[in-house]
């Protein structure tokens, strides 16, 4: 996502901050911009595209300054311009701020603003947050208690970091469920979004916790918690490499996303459930969303499972019937598209090739379009009628995890809004948002047997095919897991629903294959413990993935991956893929594979 980077010291800080920026261009972005202390008041100079032209407009200017906050922005609240690019100022151009994250509640804030005479330049949620300082600036006191009053009126997560007249050598950070760190050098101190933009300056970083505040000068940094007390946090030495530390520490990126995931769907759902409901502003009316009759899903890959569990959840739960169908065969079936049909496109880049097509031929045919997309400005979010941004972030490894994992959410926002809208069963809505807050958290545990499940890739790593089997919306996930699995372990695969097993594939059986089970569904829960013993009868191994309290499966399997029990069994499926994920991650490792860039594959696919 966006990056944010700081100095106050010696040097020229425009110049570190810019620097420091470059180090966080892997991340991905589409403008950047820094504010500095001039002398007489606050700078702010800004450039939609890369650094570079901004380092070239930065050049008509006298930079010279020894503080300086700067900012590289990934579109979520306005299109990706020069004006909606940060730093932003507040009225009166004597604060400036740079923020990662989004505000829930700016629209409200912007009203009240707006109402005292505030003018805005933006169309971001990030400019009200320099209003706000402004105004509590106004009551008194220093840079600092301004912003911890200021942070008390929003709702939202975000990182912050705050220059201003009325203290032009100091820089205030604040963290609220988006990451800062800050870096220790001698009469000058560093702050950044993540250590790469640190490492050049110093390998001495102070990892602020949530709810933090941080108030940084040349000669020494004060952190206070989010009661307001001063708070020692602990130093630690970075010993990583640059290419180390832009993964996190990670080996490969694959690992870092697949870590990434919890944090990913708290964005993903971020202003989208608020006080136990699902709030969506797409653009399209309620009475809009309770006109569609049907709902066809067309993608490619990674994304088309993702449609697949999202058909699963919308027709199985609302009764609405869905199509699913893949991008690159839609034009050629010749569809039957209407008003009354609306069609769903999903793309982590929001550029294949295919999906593009097919989203012009439903545009042509009169259906509604809506992308679900990870790339704000992308030619497929263009295009769409309306779109459901899922705020990923960038994703670096060719084989999609996190962005996988953001696209069924979305459409379980969907299906819960439209259920709320229909009123296809009111008294359950209230519960299902509440397990749909609750993934998070569920990925968390489920990352914590990342060593148990390197150590079945060891014992695997050798199986010459391997199956991949569930029921109903299990299949879906099953699918997903034999791509990853073929994508960058090279393992061919075989997957199809269990019950077809018997219909030809269980042929291919013999010593040497897995099968791998998802059964997290207790409706299916029996059949597929018949599954299972018909291929250990013929000699596989099997894995089976199964919610905790599950019994019968875990002592028939070979192996047995639990994942967090859910209060209802749709949200445990769309759980299971991180196990796989990291199942096929490790084994690819075990056999030297190239993960991050697999062989034959690029990450957007733009050729039809």
């Amino acid at each position: 996502m966006c990056g944010i980077t700081g100095y106050v010291g010696p040097r020229e800080a425009v110049a570190v901050a810019v620097e420091s920026l470059r180090r966080l261009e892997y991340r991905g972005y589409d403008s950047a911009g820094v504010a500095y202390a001039n002398g007489t008041g606050i700078s702010v100079i800004k450039q939609a595209g890369k650094i570079a032209e901004l380092e070239r407009r930065l050049q008509d200017f006298d930079t010279h300054s020894n503080t300086a906050v700067a900012h590289t922005r990934w579109a979520t609240h306005g299109a990706p311009t020069t004006d909606n690019a940060h730093p932003h100022w507040d009225s009166s151009m004597s604060v400036a701020i740079v923020h990662n994250g989004i505000i829930e509640n700016y629209l409200e804030l912007r009203r009240e603003m707006e109402a005292k005479g505030h003018a805005f330049r933006s169309e971001t949620d990030t400019e009200v947050i320099a209003h706000v300082i402004e105004e509590e600036l106004k009551l008194g006191g220093s840079l600092a208690e301004a912003v911890r009053r200021a942070s008390r009126k929003l709702r939202g997560a975000y990182a912050v970091a705050t220059v201003a007249n009325v203290d032009p050598e100091v820089i205030v950070a604040l963290r609220c469920d988006s990451p800062l760190v800050i870096g220790l050098g001698e009469s000058e101190n560093f702050l950044a979004s993540d250590i790469p933009a640190l490492l050049p300056y110093t390998r001495e970083v102070i990892i602020l916790e949530n709810g933090d505040m941080a108030v940084l000068r040349r000669d020494r940094v004060q952190v206070y918690d989010s009661e307001g007390r001063p708070v020692q946090r602990p130093v630690q030495h970075v010993n990583w490499d640059v290419e180390s530390a832009e993964k996190g520490g990670y080996e490969h990126f694959m690992l870092k996303e697949i870590h990434e995931q919890p944090d990913t769907l708290t964005q993903t759902l971020l202003g989208r459930v608020v006080d136990g409901r699902v709030r969506l502003d797409v653009g399209l009316a309620d009475e809009q969303w309770k006109s569609f009759e049907r709902f066809v899903i067309v993608a490619c890959g990674t994304a088309f499972h993702a449609g697949l569990i999202g058909a699963r959840m919308i027709e199985g739960y609302l009764r609405i019937p869905v199509k699913v169908e893949y991008s690159s065969e839609f034009r050629y079936s010749d569809p039957l598209l209407g008003s009354k049909d609306l069609a769903i496109f999903i793309s982590q880049s929001g550029e294949t090739a295919d999906t593009l097509a097919a989203l012009r031929l439903c545009k042509e045919r009169g259906a509604k379009t809506l992308g679900i997309i990870n790339v704000v400005g992308s030619t497929m979010a263009r295009e769409c009628d309306h779109v459901l941004y899922v705020q990923a972030g960038p994703e670096i490894c060719v084989a999609s995890t996190k962005a996988y994992s953001a696209q069924v959410c979305a459409i379980m926002l969907i299906a819960l809004h439209l259920d709320a809208l229909r009123g296809v069963s009111p008294e359950t809505v209230p519960f299902m948002v509440s397990e749909l807050a609750k993934q998070p958290e569920r990925l968390r545990a489920i990352l914590c047997q990342e060593e148990r499940i390197a150590a079945i890739a060891r014992e695997v790593r050798d199986t010459s095919l391997c199956f991949f089997l569930g029921r109903g919306v299990d299949d879906a996930v099953a699918m997903e897991g034999a791509l990853k699995l073929k994508e960058i372990a090279y393992i061919p695969t075989q997957e199809c629903p269990a019950g077809e097993m018997k219909h030809g594939p269980l042929a291919l059986v013999e010593p040497g294959t897995l099968a791998v089970f998802v059964a997290t569904q207790s409706r299916t829960r029996d059949k597929i413990a018949g599954n299972i013993k018909e291929i250990k009868a013929r000699g596989a191994r099997t894995l089976a993935i199964v919610q905790e309290g599950e019994e019968t499966i875990p002592e028939i399997s070979d192996f047995c991956i639990q994942i967090p029990r859910c209060g209802h069994d749709l949200f445990a499926a769309p759980l299971a893929v991180l196990p796989l994920q990291m199942f096929a991650y490790f084994v690819a490792k075990e056999r030297g594979c190239d993960i991050d860039q697999p062989r034959n594959l690029a990450k957007s696919v733009t050729v039809e």
